[in-house]
C-alpha cells in the first residue's frame, strides 16, 4: 500500500509540474515586421533632419506615439520614437534605429502594456525589460532611464494585477541601481474608488485623452525638474 501510495504521489507530482511548465511557457513574441513602416518613417525624418545632440528620448508604444510630446516640453530636445502596439521585444528588434543610434542624455520610457495584454506574463516582460536595460547601459552608460509605470485602463482592468507586478520588479530594479528611474504614472489616473478614471480615457477606455495628458505632463515636469 506504501508503494502504490508513493506512486500515486509521484504521479500527481509529475502533472502538477507538467501544469506548472506548461503556465509559465513564454508567449512568443509577435512579429515585429508589422512596424516596418513606421520605423522606415523614423529613418526617413532622420535623413532629412538632424536629430539634437544630448537629447531626451521618448520611446515606446501608443503612449509615448500619442503624447505630443515636442508641445509639452518645448523647452527639451526631444525626439519621439514611439509606434502603436509595440511591445518591449518590438523595440529590441528595432534598438540600432530608435535608440542606439542617437545622442541621448536621458531616455523616458512606456512599454509593457501591450506584452500583458497579449498574455505574456510578468516575467517575460521584465526579462525583456532588463535585456533592453543591458543594451542601453552597455552603448550609454551615463544616459539616465526613467521608466513610466504601466498604467491603468478601463478596458484592461482584467490584467491591472500583472502590470502592477511588472510595475513593482522594475520598481525594485531600478531603484538599486543608479541611473534608472522609475515614476508612478498609475495613481492619477485612479478615481477615488481605486478604479481607472474613465475622464481621463478616450472613448475606447484604453488611451489617455488630452486630460490624462495634462496629468502625465505635470507629474513628469516636476520629475525633469529634480532629475533632468
Amino acid at each position: 500500500m506504501l508503494r502504490k501510495h508513493s506512486l500515486v504521489s509521484l504521479l500527481n507530482l509529475s502533472v502538477l509540474l507538467l501544469l506548472n511548465t506548461h503556465a509559465q511557457s513564454p508567449v512568443p513574441n509577435p512579429d515585429p515586421l508589422r512596424f516596418q513602416s513606421e520605423i522606415n518613417a523614423f529613418i526617413w525624418w532622420d535623413q532629412k533632419n538632424s536629430p539634437p545632440a544630448d537629447a531626451v528620448l521618448f520611446i515606446g508604444s501608443s503612449s509615448i506615439r500619442m503624447w505630443k510630446t515636442h508641445e509639452s516640453f518645448p523647452n527639451l530636445p526631444v525626439i519621439n520614437r514611439g509606434f502603436g502596439g509595440a511591445h518591449i521585444s518590438d523595440i529590441l528588434y528595432f534598438y540600432n534605429q530608435i535608440i542606439q543610434k542617437y545622442d541621448v542624455k536621458m531616455i523616458i520610457f512606456y512599454c509593457g502594456d501591450n506584452d500583458i495584454a497579449a498574455g505574456k506574463s510578468a516575467d517575460q516582460v521584465f526579462n525583456d525589460y532588463q535585456e533592453l536595460i543591458r543594451l542601453i547601459l552597455l552603448d550609454m552608460p551615463d544616459v539616465k532611464f526613467l521608466y513610466l509605470s504601466i498604467k491603468p485602463s478601463v478596458s484592461r482592468w482584467n490584467f491591472w494585477n500583472k502590470m502592477s507586478e511588472m510595475n513593482q520588479m522594475v520598481q525594485n530594479y531600478n531603484r538599486a541601481r543608479s541611473r534608472l528611474y522609475y515614476l508612478d504614472m498609475s495613481s492619477p489616473l485612479l478615481d477615488a474608488s481605486g478604479q481607472p478614471d474613465p475622464c481621463l480615457l478616450l472613448e475606447d477606455g484604453l488611451h489617455l485623452n488630452e486630460k490624462g495628458y495634462k496629468e502625465w505632463n505635470k507629474l513628469l515636469n516636476h520629475h525633469l525638474s529634480l532629475y533632468h
